[in-house]
C-alpha cells in the first residue's frame, strides 16, 4: 500500500512538475528582453527587473511554492553589494553556540553552501527544506518576494553598496567567469556594460529600484527589515554584528561580549581571512559554473576609482541622485 501511495504522488508531483515547466515556457516566450552581459545570453524583463531566464525560473517556482517559516531570516541584496560577506556572518552568529572559529564549517565550505539561494536551491515544495538553518538569501526584488515571506514572521536584512563599485564589482565578476569558460567570445567591454546598468539591464536590476524597494519596505516595517549599507559596515563590522545578532533574535550575552565573540566572528569573516581559505581559493564548481575562487574579488570600498572615468563616476552619481530623488536614502559614497 505504501509504496502504491509513494508512485501515486511521485506521478503527481511530475504531473504538476511538467505543467509548471510548460506554462513558463509560454511565459517567457513573450517577456521584453535585453541584451545580457554575457555572450548569447539575454536578459528577461518580469515584474520590471531584469533577470537570467534560469533564475527567472527558480523566482516564479519559488513565488508558487515556497513557504516561509516564522523563524526563518532572509538575507537580500543584489548581486555583488556584499552577498558572501552577509552569509558568512550571519552564519557564525546564529551558530556560534555550536561552533567557533576553529570548527566552523565556514574552514571547509563555501558561505553560499552554508547559507543557499532560496531561488536557485529551495525554489520547490517546502518539504524539501533543511529548516536545521533557517537562513536563505535571494536576490529577490521586495516586489516580487514570495508572498509566504511578506506575509511570515520571518526576519528579512538587506545589504546595499555604492552603485559605482557595484557595477564595478558586478562587472568584473561576469569577466572572469566567462573568462573561465574558454570561449572564442570576448567578454562585453566595461563601455557597453555601464551602458545597459545605468539603462537598469543588469541581473536583478534596475539597481535603483532594487534598492528603493527594500529601503521603503523597511521604513514601513523595521522590525521586520533591517536595511544595511556596505560602507558602514565596512566603518564599523562589530558595531553591525552587535546590531545583526540582537535583529535576528541572537544576541551577544554580556559574558560573551567580555570575551570578544564579536570581534572573533569580525575577524573569521574578514575578507582576508575568507578569502585565504583553501576552499575558497579552489577552482572547484559547487553549483552551476561559478568557481569559488570567483566570489573573493577586493571587498574594497572605493576600487570603482580604478576602473571608471571621472565622466562615467559622475554620470552614474547623477542617475542615482534623480532616481532617488524624493525618498531619504543616501547609496553615494566618495
Amino acid at each position: 500500500m505504501e509504496c502504491g501511495l509513494d508512485s501515486s504522488s511521485k506521478h503527481v508531483e511530475n504531473e504538476k512538475e511538467e505543467e509548471f515547466e510548460k506554462s513558463f515556457k509560454e511565459m517567457i516566450s513573450s517577456l521584453p528582453k535585453s541584451k545580457g552581459w554575457r555572450y548569447s545570453q539575454n536578459l528577461l524583463q518580469y515584474q520590471g527587473f531584469w533577470l537570467h531566464p534560469s533564475h527567472l525560473k527558480g523566482v516564479v517556482s519559488a513565488q508558487q511554492r515556497f513557504q516561509a517559516q516564522p523563524s526563518d531570516i532572509m538575507l537580500c541584496n543584489l548581486p555583488k553589494t556584499g552577498t558572501t560577506w552577509l552569509k558568512s556572518l550571519i552564519f557564525s552568529i546564529i551558530t556560534r553556540a555550536s561552533f567557533d572559529d576553529s570548527t566552523t564549517p565556514l574552514l571547509s565550505k563555501t558561505p553560499h553552501e552554508v547559507v543557499p539561494f532560496m531561488e536557485l536551491d529551495h525554489a520547490h515544495f517546502s518539504t524539501h527544506r533543511d529548516l536545521g538553518l533557517p537562513v536563505l538569501a535571494t536576490h529577490v526584488p521586495y516586489s516580487s518576494l514570495p508572498k509566504s515571506i511578506l506575509d511570515s514572521g520571518c526576519k528579512i536584512v538587506y545589504i546595499c553598496r555604492d552603485p559605482k563599485d557595484s557595477f564595478v564589482s558586478l562587472y568584473y565578476f561576469n569577466v572572469t567567469i566567462q573568462t573561465s569558460q574558454n570561449t572564442r567570445a570576448q567578454p562585453l567591454h566595461i563601455n557597453e556594460a555601464f551602458e545597459l546598468f545605468c539603462q537598469g539591464a543588469s541581473i536583478y536590476g534596475p539597481y535603483w529600484d532594487h534598492v528603493l524597494g527594500y529601503w521603503e519596505a523597511s521604513l514601513e516595517n523595521p522590525v521586520k527589515i533591517l536595511f544595511l549599507q556596505y560602507e558602514d559596515m565596512v566603518d564599523d563590522t562589530v558595531l553591525h554584528v552587535n546590531k545583526l545578532a540582537e535583529f535576528v533574535g541572537h544576541p551577544f550575552s554580556s559574558e560573551e561580549q567580555q570575551q570578544g565573540e564579536p570581534e572573533k566572528i569580525v575577524k573569521m569573516c574578514s575578507f582576508q581571512n575568507l578569502s585565504s581559505l583553501e576552499v575558497n581559493k579552489s577552482e572547484k564548481v559547487v553549483k552551476g559554473e561559478i568557481q569559488n575562487k570567483m566570489y573573493f574579488r577586493k571587498g574594497k570600498v572605493g576600487d570603482w576609482k580604478n576602473h571608471l572615468t571621472p565622466e562615467m563616476a559622475a554620470r552614474l552619481d547623477q542617475i542615482t541622485l534623480h532616481k532617488l530623488s524624493g525618498s531619504s536614502l543616501q547609496v553615494l559614497r566618495s
